[in-house]
């Protein structure tokens, strides 16, 4: 298994690369993978989410457990929703409630895979192929948004704000998810751990079903969806989701006090 990570730079410049015994060999891109020759100490960069996915695809309802529980069929194609890429934010990054809502914000520890090369109408074996590694989401929603107007369901406002997408630490290919679980952990108590092996359409199939209705570019992201556990976050709390074999992506949720001054500031610009 290789570990691939992206850096920002002491000069403000982004680096990709593998990650090997804290130093990133640095490779031209993600979908250009040739070595620049640069090898940098990952103590002098600071870390980002490990890829810019232009498009990050959501599934629901893609876990027999959690199926079972809220008594729904398993679906006959992926359910899924899109995330903005203004929503993606990285490994110890914070996540911002929107000032405009004071509802239920809940986390959703998944696997995600992330996209090496184009992928259209891809058969298993091309859509096998396409998948370049994965990584660790926490799909951040404002669960009160969902259905607020009563004649349209608000996925995609209630689970694409700004921050709203916490991928990370780092991209693992070779990475055995049937052999993998995950681990959801609030303020260091443990509210999620399901087998991955217990989705309903794999990896290659979500990527080859996927690809039939939109055009997966590199470094996209697919999340494969949730199991049980999911539960709110009080302001201030930390989320950590574990996958042994990836690593920990951990986010706080801002604390009142950060929303207060916010919204403070924008009444006294009104006033102005």
């Amino acid at each position: 298994m290789d570990t691939w990570m992206r850096f920002m730079s002491s000069d403000g410049g982004i680096v990709f690369g593998r990650v090997e015994g804290g130093y990133l060999h640095e490779y031209e891109s993600l979908d250009q993978r040739v070595p620049t020759g640069a090898v940098l100490s990952t103590r002098a960069l600071t870390p980002l989410a490990p890829c810019a996915p232009g498009t990050v695809i959501a599934l629901w309802n893609n876990y027999h457990a959690l199926a079972a529980k809220l008594d729904k069929p398993v679906p006959a194609h992926p359910l899924f929703l899109l995330k903005p890429a203004g929503s993606v934010i990285g490994d110890g990054a914070t996540i911002r409630r929107p000032v405009s809502y004071a509802g239920k914000i809940v986390y959703e520890g998944e696997l995600g895979i992330v996209i090496g090369r184009r992928c259209r109408n891809a058969n298993l074996a091309d859509a096998a192929a396409s998948i370049f590694g994965y990584t660790i989401v926490n799909d951040v929603t404002a669960a009160d948004l969902i259905n607020e107007n009563p004649h349209f369901p608000q996925w995609c406002r209630a689970k694409g704000f700004d921050t709203f997408c916490c991928l990370g630490p780092a991209i693992v290919s070779g990475f055995d998810w049937q052999a993998g679980s995950v681990v959801t952990m609030l303020d260091g108590v443990e509210r999620q751990n399901y087998p991955l092996a217990d989705m309903v359409f794999s990896p290659a199939e979500q990527v080859s079903l996927i690809s039939q209705d939109l055009t997966l570019e590199p470094g996209d992201v697919i999340a494969c969806g949730t199991s049980l556990g999911v539960g709110s976050i009080k302001d201030g709390a930390t989320v950590t989701v574990t996958i042994a074999g990836i690593g920990t992506l951990s986010n706080t949720l801002e604390a009142t006090r950060e929303i207060e001054a916010v919204a403070a500031a924008r009444t006294a610009a009104n006033a102005v």
